[in-house]
């Protein structure tokens, strides 16, 4: 895994707060590059394992055709209430179909439980299932709930 870098104004997490924080269920912001130049940013259900993130995805989606033509992607997973804690991934994507259904189960389990399997059975009959795996290469961190390094006046 890269380096885990941090906000000069705020503390940031080392390698095991980073883990720890990222095996939540918590919400996936991915951001990928239209044909245009313009940024498409998307909610998404994902899973950090061996050092990488997963996020499931179906091969018609805008998502996972910027990522087929222009691998370059940002991940950001942080808390939606104060004091914010968040990591900021940017990375090197790639399409995984091989395996997509099982991977996609893993995912959904762990938002919605026993129901991911049949969620995932359902939504693979209708559209093909993709993993979108990103490989980390800057990693970013910060966390508010340490304080802020911003000198008081």
């Amino acid at each position: 895994m890269p380096e885990v870098i941090n906000y000069p104004q705020v503390p940031g997490l080392d390698d095991a707060e980073l883990a720890a924080f990222l095996a939540q269920p918590l919400m996936a912001r991915l951001s990928t590059l239209n044909p245009d130049g313009t940024i498409h940013t998307i909610p998404i259900w994902y899973e950090f394992r061996d050092g990488k993130i997963f996020l499931s995805t179906q091969s018609v989606t805008q998502k996972a055709k910027n990522v087929q033509r222009h691998p370059a992607v940002t991940v950001l997973v942080d808390t939606a209430t104060m004091p914010y804690t968040g990591v900021m991934i940017y990375g090197t994507a790639r399409l995984a179909v091989a395996e997509a259904e099982s991977r996609r189960v893993s995912i959904f389990e762990r938002y919605i439980g026993d129901y991911g399997e049949s969620y995932a059975h359902k939504l693979a009959a209708k559209w093909e299932p993709v993993i979108i795996e990103v490989t980390p290469t800057r990693i970013i961190s910060f966390d508010y709930t340490k304080g802020s390094l911003v000198p008081e006046d």
